[in-house]
């Protein structure tokens, strides 16, 4: 007589970003399943992230929601984000939103590499460090097998019998060119720049803020640990490269200085500070992709920048992959629970997940129109202030998914 299978369903995530480790965390407790986090990058790669990033508050409304002990340990060990002012490099003040006015919550300012490490650290003991996905096929089972370069010893691993795969490896995601083929990205003709470096005690720069001189841009805003994240931007053709000559401290400085030369406080700070860093400078063009959740029939799930590479001008990337993670863990723990297979999951999520997407995608490029070749931000800022664009703000903040039993107790 043969005995029952005892075999347990193998869920691989791919990045231990966010939303992977997010995911892994919210499976992590469970021991009906053998669980596998890859992460291409070495256990002390991102430990000096140079960056720093915001999240929205439809993001911490959404953690507090799913998984509240995150959102507990995120707002402790960040700033909070609870204004948005847009300037002039000249000191003019265009808007300033205070974000209780369109939110339930306030978000959250902090540096990558703090995020990292606090949402790793309770699952480390799941993470494989530098593993590198170089293969994800298709087994006749309908399982998938996933071969990974290990950087330690500089060989191929394997892991076959996947029942699904959770890909959330960032815009560039090995896994989603190599399940759905590479595709092109969309340059929307702007360049963006980002900057992380340690300020004093006469630093001028608190809470999110935004500078314009004509359509070339600098965002900046305080994180932990006495550093300022700035990320500037301006317009370049769309089909070209970021010309060398704009990457010199004196171009730079030229492009945020007002005619007449006189910059405010907190611009003239931002320029200093940029001009002495440009060599720290990470250089990038604004792009964006198409949105894919699932393949028919393959266990794969795409989260994050690997489902929808978006525009970071509403600070909407880790904050859409967070929601990402949210419905997925609910979504992988349901079908445990009951026994479903998993290969359902992408499908369900891509349902609760794509309109709300969409959305954010669109508006976030819309946002975008002050940043183009051409544009007037004293005119465009003034229609931000304005009732139509508040009104999708408030639906950014405030409509984010909710718990399937939340939605059953009010059918």
């Amino acid at each position: 007589m043969t005995g029952k299978s005892t075999r347990k369903p193998r869920i691989v995530v791919a990045g231990a970003g966010i939303a992977g480790s997010l995911i892994t965390s919210g499976l992590a407790r469970r021991r009906d399943i053998e669980l596998i986090c890859l992460e291409r990058v070495g256990a002390t790669g991102h430990l000096d992230a140079g960056t720093g990033l915001n999240v929205g508050p439809n993001a911490m409304k959404c953690l507090t929601m799913f998984m509240p002990e995150w959102a507990s340990a995120i707002y402790a060990n960040s700033l909070p984000w609870e204004s948005w002012q847009i300037s002039l490099t000249n000191g003019e003040v265009l808007m300033d939103l205070a974000l209780a006015e369109v939110a339930e919550m306030p978000g959250i300012r902090i540096r990558w590499a703090e995020l990292y490490q606090l949402l790793r650290a309770p699952i480390r003991s799941h993470i494989r460090y530098g593993a590198a996905l170089t293969r994800c096929d298709a087994e006749p089972g309908g399982r998938l097998t996933a071969t990974y370069t290990d950087e330690s010893s500089g060989q191929s691993a394997e892991i076959g019998d996947i029942d699904l795969m959770v890909s959330a490896e960032g815009r560039y995601s090995p896994s989603r060119d190599l399940m759905f083929g590479e595709e092109a990205p969309t340059f929307l003709g702007v360049c963006l720049y980002r900057l992380l470096f340690p300020v004093g005690p006469d630093c001028p720069i608190g809470d999110y803020g935004q500078w314009f001189n004509g359509p070339n841009r600098l965002l900046a805003y305080r994180v932990p640990g006495d550093f300022v994240y700035c990320a500037g931007s301006f317009p370049i053709p769309s089909d070209s490269a970021i010309p060398d000559h704009m990457k010199t401290p004196e171009a730079l400085a030229s492009a945020y200085t007002p005619a007449n030369g006189q910059l405010s406080r907190e611009a003239a700070f931002l320029v200093e500070a940029v001009c002495a860093n440009v060599d720290s400078i990470h250089w990038a063009r604004l792009q964006e992709g198409g949105q894919r959740f699932a393949q028919p029939g393959k266990p794969i799930l795409l989260v994050g920048d690997a489902a929808h590479p978006m525009v970071p001008t509403l600070g909407q990337g880790a904050t859409q992959a967070i929601e990402d993670a949210c419905v997925a863990v609910e979504e992988i723990n349901r079908a445990l629970d009951r026994g479903d297979s998993l290969t359902g999951i992408a499908a369900r999520v891509e349902a609760r997940r794509v309109e709300r997407v969409r959305f954010v995608v669109e508006f976030s490029r819309q946002a975008t129109d002050t940043m183009l070749a051409g544009a007037d931000p004293v005119a465009g800022t003034r229609q931000k202030t304005q009732e139509p664009f508040m009104r999708k703000l408030r639906s950014l903040y405030q409509d984010v998914p909710v718990p399937a039993a939340t939605v059953a107790e009010h059918a």
